[in-house]
């Protein structure tokens, strides 16, 4: 059995302000976002991969050091085109987002990513990742990612039907995921068990 946790990055100066801060954008954590990482403790792993974001790697560093971080490209944030590093009080008055609001996000993002095209990107790197754990029998892992990411992965794999805003993780949120290799292989579904808030982790999220 595999265990993996999927931890969104903490806090960047962008989150703080709303801002669509995705693949274009490669903000440092926040102070604010070093802070909030001590009110969260996550269980040790034996691998950790990381989305190549700064962000990302940095919330990786600060909650698993001294461990190797083994970078995947597709697991970046989607590109917001148009969109990136504005929030929707610059964006108001613009018609193309309005348009994408209107279609509850379903539209692709102006220059940037459809979400079908980011999510399937998310699912390869993920999948690439998981299946060297069980082909080296890792036995724990953890991804740190982003929101949109994991909405991705979970949206996808998840044996839930929950949909993709359903998976939606504040900053430093996380998710526990077991892999049963049998079922992986038959299904290619993975188990949600619980949730990482600052509480702690929690089995009825």
């Amino acid at each position: 059995m595999l265990r993996i946790l999927l931890i969104r990055h903490s806090m960047t100066a962008g989150n703080k302000l709303g801002r669509y801060i995705g693949s274009r954008t490669d903000e440092p954590l926040s102070r604010d976002g070093i802070c909030l990482l001590e009110k969260f403790s996550y269980p040790p792993v034996k691998r950790v991969f990381v989305s190549p974001m700064l962000r990302c790697t940095q919330t990786a560093e600060i909650l698993f050091p001294g461990i190797e971080k083994e970078t995947e490209e597709r697991l970046k944030e989607c590109d917001f085109g148009i969109f990136e590093n504005k929030n929707y009080k610059e964006l108001s008055g613009e018609p193309r987002y309005q348009a994408w609001i209107d279609s509850n996000g379903t539209l692709p993002f102006p220059e940037g990513e459809s979400r079908e095209e980011f999510r399937i990107r998310c699912v390869w790197g993920f999948v690439r990742c998981l299946e060297q754990c069980l082909e080296d029998g890792t036995s724990t892992a953890a991804f740190v990612v982003h929101g949109g990411t994991i909405m991705s992965i979970l949206s996808i794999l998840a044996d839930s039907d929950r949909s993709y805003f359903d998976w939606q993780v504040k900053n430093a949120q996380g998710y526990e995921i077991l892999v049963d290799e049998e079922k992986w292989k038959e299904s290619q579904k993975i188990e949600v068990t619980g949730k990482y808030t600052q509480e702690g982790f929690d089995k009825t999220w």
